[in-house]
């Protein structure tokens, strides 16, 4: 539970960051960083995806989990470079998740399941991993789990290539090709 004195002091330092600086992220009691633009959810997929669409940005979700040192360079480095953090705000809802987590998630085919189940159902083995969902969330329920999101990255991705995968979600470039594709394409 945030306290009022690390509100303060966030605040503080969010206002004495400047134009364009990207706000720290926060440890929390989960053992894991949490941006403070990440979206704070009800933890139902399909709301969230809704809710993601009406403001014509994409929703991704971020498995994590306590001690990863490649979730650790994701914020650090990552999402610490102002211009690709302000992209992924700009585009994106951003869920952060926790593998081994037992908060319980409303799935898209409403299913409830804690965390660590839901990472199950979707084959999430790594830490971090970026899931990625279509623009709508027509039809997603009648899918295979597997089937419903449109682009997946599994493991640390260095800063361009970490952009670049954002940026291929964003332009539907998967209903095009492959990330390697758009890789070779976009230098």
């Amino acid at each position: 539970m945030p306290t009022r004195r690390g509100f303060f002091a966030f605040a503080f330092g969010a206002a004495w960051a400047g134009p364009g600086a990207a706000a720290e992220p926060a440890l929390g009691e989960d053992g894991l960083l949490h941006e403070p633009w990440f979206l704070q959810s009800f933890l139902d997929l399909r709301e969230d995806l809704e809710s993601a669409a009406a403001g014509g940005k994409r929703l991704a979700i971020m498995w994590e989990l306590r001690g990863c040192p490649y979730c650790r360079e994701t914020h650090l480095v990552n999402f610490a470079d102002a211009a690709i953090a302000t992209y992924i705000r700009d585009n994106f809802e951003v869920l952060q998740l926790n593998l081994i987590g037992s908060r319980k998630v409303t799935d898209f085919d409403r299913q409830e399941l804690p965390e660590k189940d839901l990472a199950r159902k979707y084959g999430i083995r790594f830490t971090p991993t970026f899931q990625f969902f279509p623009p709508s969330a027509d039809g997603i329920e009648a899918k295979e789990a597997m089937a419903r999101e449109v682009a997946r990255a599994p493991g640390y991705l260095k800063p361009a290539h970490f952009l670049a995968m954002f940026r291929f979600v964003r332009e539907r470039a998967y209903e095009r090709g492959s990330f390697r594709d758009f890789l070779a394409a976009n230098g």
